[in-house]
């Protein structure tokens, strides 16, 4: 390990400004790398072939690096790593990758059968989101519009647990007339949208599930006209009550688990989503009683799924990122929750 005491040292520039998301797609694609925030979560890009740059650890906690090798470690106490990344680094390891060109989208399509289309999601946690709901109910892979949040930023990684590592994507363009090309390939396109006249998943016919390609929209304006006279058909999600949508993470998910319910299928706990079972301790009361890191996470992603903004602000991680503007309110319940967060031992 390479001890670093200054923060402006240029062997750790790739960690510099971590919550700084405009410096951050400005620096981290041109350069060809990208952060993996976390033990668990960097092991997992490592499985996946992802080929590190460094690793940074806090001091005391190099010995949770201390098998890897093919980059260097650089150790720095606490307050050294809060100055370079402008956040309190509670997992203790954070590491530098290198990029990967992505496939074609033509390559993806081919290798898989069902997939999955977003257009305009530029929210990091709605986007790791989304990769970790795929990967979890057998969806084969995603395509992006040009214009969707980066799936290798630190927040979309971070809550999709390195699921973005496990599931192939690709750059879908241009939009919306590669949409043809989805088509050619012998996928049936299908348009969530709430409209009336949308068909309830639950009554697409068995051909209509051969080869579906479900497109999204992003949460608010949902998709645009011209993606929904490029769609084969219009689909929906029953809903009760009188609510008329769901967070895009949440609805993606239930969709996913709509089109592979009827699998015949048996769970991998050797895989990437099973190692969370591995990694993450027994279940705990979420409102007593030291929550790990590792354990904090996955609250959070939940959180993130249910689309209900009082439960993602009480579980949002302390490291979010948030400019002044958008941290919680007065009376929402973060504090006690954000102690539960730092307790405990630390599993990235």
């Amino acid at each position: 390990m390479e001890l670093i005491t200054e923060a402006g040292d240029e062997r750790i520039a790739d960690y510099r400004a971590l919550t700084d998301v405009e410096l951050r797609t400005r620096w981290e694609p041109p350069h060809g790398l990208f952060i993996a925030e976390g033990e668990l979560v960097l092991r997992r890009a490592l499985r996946a072939g992802y080929r590190p740059r460094s690793f940074l650890v806090e001091a005391k906690r190099a010995g949770q690096v201390a098998d890897l090798d093919g980059a260097p470690v650089y150790g720095a106490d606490p307050e050294v790593l809060e100055q370079v990344t402008g956040f309190h680094v509670h997992r203790g390891v954070l590491a530098s990758f290198h990029r990967r060109s992505l496939p074609p989208a033509s390559e993806v399509l081919a290798q898989a059968r069902r997939v999955v289309i977003l257009e305009d999601v530029n929210n990091h946690t709605n986007l790791g989101a989304i990769f970790r709901g795929v990967a979890a109910l057998g969806v084969d892979a995603v395509l992006l519009s040009p214009t969707c949040a980066d799936p290798l930023y630190r927040r979309s990684v971070r809550v999709s647990m390195g699921e973005v590592f496990a599931v192939p994507y690709a750059k879908l363009e241009p939009w919306p007339d590669a949409l043809a090309q989805v088509r050619d390939a012998g996928y049936t396109i299908m348009a969530m949208t709430p409209a009336d006249d949308a068909v309830p998943m639950q009554r697409l016919t068995g051909a209509q599930r051969l080869r579906p390609a479900l497109l999204l929209g992003a949460e608010g304006p949902g998709l645009s006209r011209q993606a929904l006279a490029a769609s084969d058909l219009r689909v929906r999600l029953p809903m009760r009550r009188g609510v008329d949508s769901l967070n895009v993470a949440a609805a993606t998910a239930v969709a996913c688990w709509e089109l592979t319910r009827d699998d015949d299928f048996e769970e991998e706990p050797d895989g990437a989503a099973g190692a969370v079972a591995a990694a993450a301790p027994a279940a705990e009361p979420e409102t007593s009683g030291p929550v790990t890191s590792a354990r904090a996470e996955e609250l959070w992603a939940v959180a993130a799924l249910s689309g209900d903004d009082a439960a993602r602000a009480a579980w949002s991680m302390p490291d979010e990122g948030r400019s002044p503007g958008e941290q919680p309110g007065p009376g929402e319940p973060v504090e006690r929750e954000r102690e539960l967060l730092l307790g405990g031992e630390d599993r990235g």
